[in-house]
């Protein structure tokens, strides 16, 4: 049995959960020790011995809800974020002003840190810019007077600190997602080498000999012959991008046609990106060479139809005019700013003059079809030809203009 690639994913923000698990805990009964330590100072201890043991509670019993992202839920965050800001508020309550001026502590101390990069992990920077303003708030408001240095820097270094590590949290995920994807793509790599290399050892060898012997004896096996060569083409061709499945021709009177038509799976909406080379791989053919980039090429939906439909409509030019025997090439550049698709053909070439008079006769498929698609699309169309020499037809789509005006 053939071995199959398994990719493991792992999550770098695992390790940062489990750690605010034990941060929480420990944070907790340090708060409570403090407060032992200094129990006989405050005027009122009932009151930071009743919020303190809720806090125990709180945090023993919400456990779970900080073990993953998936269990942290936006609620929890909230209500944690509170439990935080209400013993920050209710220190003044429990204890004099005198000592916090002097530098006291507040009632869940350092475990307020824990609620804030409980936000940060979750949401990232944005979401530790958010709760650790409502802490800051809390710290300030307690202090009825001017706020000492040492509030000042507390307030600083957990916001600070919180956004710096919302910040990483967002960097370390776009990271993991670029290497899942990776490694995605290379064991799908490898699985289709493996396949191709069974497809090349029986299929295709199947096919060709069908191919070459239909040639030999003429007749209806040769027709079965060239229908087994453009199976043979279309196959290779999924085996060697794996980018579509192509599907019977449409209709008989398209058989020998230079242009064919394929079933491509496209999104149902034109919101999003679809990656071009899958409306364009379903033209290869024996006669139609199809070269692409190695990744995808990504562009607004409308964008890739449109320009699809515009490679269309050059090919069934080539068709049409010069001749059921002639070859085409298709190749797609992505340069970042643009995308290029140029078709080229080894037909007779167009003869000069011949684009305007076919203009003047209200033929207008290269005017229409091809260039009013590529400038509606913000981008060009230019077409080269040589009596002799077949023609080229550049397409050119800029990135971020490719709206319909």
């Amino acid at each position: 049995m053939a071995k199959r690639e398994r990719v493991v994913r792992m999550s770098v923000e695992q390790p940062l959960w489990r750690a605010l698990t034990a941060y929480r805990l420990l944070t907790m009964v340090y708060a409570a020790l403090l407060f032992a330590a200094a129990y006989k100072e405050f005027p009122r201890p009932g009151v930071a011995v009743g919020y303190l043991a809720f806090l125990a509670v709180w945090t023993l019993a919400t456990s779970r809800k900080v073990a993953n992202a998936a269990s942290c839920t936006k609620g929890f965050l909230v209500a944690d974020l509170t439990v935080a800001i209400v013993g920050i508020v209710l220190t003044p309550v429990a204890d004099t002003q005198a000592r916090i001026h002097a530098g006291g502590s507040t009632l869940p101390t350092i475990w307020t840190a824990g609620a804030v990069l409980a936000f940060a992990i979750k949401g990232g920077w944005r979401w530790a810019c958010f709760a650790s303003t409502f802490v800051a708030a809390a710290n300030l408001a307690i202090h009825t007077g001017r706020p000492t240095g040492d509030t000042l820097h507390n307030v600083l270094l957990v916001w600070v600190a919180s956004v710096a590590i919302g910040y990483v949290v967002e960097v370390a995920r776009a990271s993991e997602n670029t290497l899942a994807r990776a490694l995605e793509i290379e064991a799908a790599t490898r699985e289709r080498e493996r396949l191709a290399r069974d497809i090349h050892d029986g299929v295709l060898q199947v096919l060709a000999m069908v191919q070459r012997r239909g040639s030999e004896l003429g007749g209806e096996a040769e027709e079965l012959g060239r229908m087994a060569g453009e199976q043979e083409v279309a196959l290779r061709t999924l085996v060697s991008s794996g980018l579509v499945r192509p599907s019977r021709v449409s209709s008989d009177e398209s058989r020998g046609a230079l242009v064919d038509t394929y079933e491509v799976d496209e999104p149902g909406a034109d919101d999003g990106e679809l990656d071009l080379r899958t409306l364009l791989a379903p033209h290869a053919g024996s006669r139609v060479s199809f070269a692409e980039p190695g990744t995808p090429v990504p562009l607004p939906v409308p964008a890739a139809k449109e320009l699809a439909a515009a490679v269309g409509a050059a090919l069934d030019n080539v068709r049409k005019h010069a001749g059921e025997g002639a070859r085409a090439w298709i190749l797609v550049e992505d340069w970042g700013d643009e995308v290029i698709v140029t078709v080229r053909d080894d037909g007779p070439g167009i003869p000069a003059g011949r684009l305007d008079q076919a203009a003047g006769e209200g033929r207008m498929g290269v005017a229409l079809s091809i260039r009013g698609r590529l400038r509606d699309l913000g981008g060009s169309a230019d077409l080269v030809s040589v009596p002799g020499q077949g023609t080229e037809v550049e397409l050119k789509v800029p990135r971020g203009r490719t709206d319909k005006r």
